[in-house]
């Protein structure tokens, strides 16, 4: 064996890539990060998938989907509801107002 080649097995080892063995300390490697996350999208889109796969609902799990959905929409009406009476009589808004503003700070914590 020659001096250059024991060096070469030193730099690269016997099949191993010191050099990239070490510089992937540093970096990643791009190759593998995307491997990993492909398989961990994969893994989220495979479990969301199952989540709703569920093909028979009965009654009253329709009526709780429809019950789940309604806070959003209502709070959203709400307040263009508060909007518009803000407009049209301001001293029964400013009342209102007065009157939440006089709720203690724990009270809206429950909330």
């Amino acid at each position: 064996m020659g001096l250059i080649e024991r060096l070469f097995t030193l730099v690269f080892g016997g099949g191993r890539n010191v050099v990239r063995e070490t510089a992937e300390v540093f970096r990643e490697n791009a190759e593998a990060g995307a491997a990993r996350n492909n398989a961990l999208q994969t893994q989220a889109i495979t479990q969301h998938g199952a989540e709703f796969s569920r093909a028979q609902k009965g009654g009253f799990d329709r009526f709780m989907d429809g019950i789940n959905r309604l806070p959003r929409p209502l709070m959203a009406f709400g307040i263009l509801g508060l909007f518009i009476a803000a407009m049209v009589d301001p001293i029964w808004f400013s009342s209102r107002m007065q009157g939440l503003a006089l709720v203690p700070d724990p009270l809206w914590w429950l909330l």
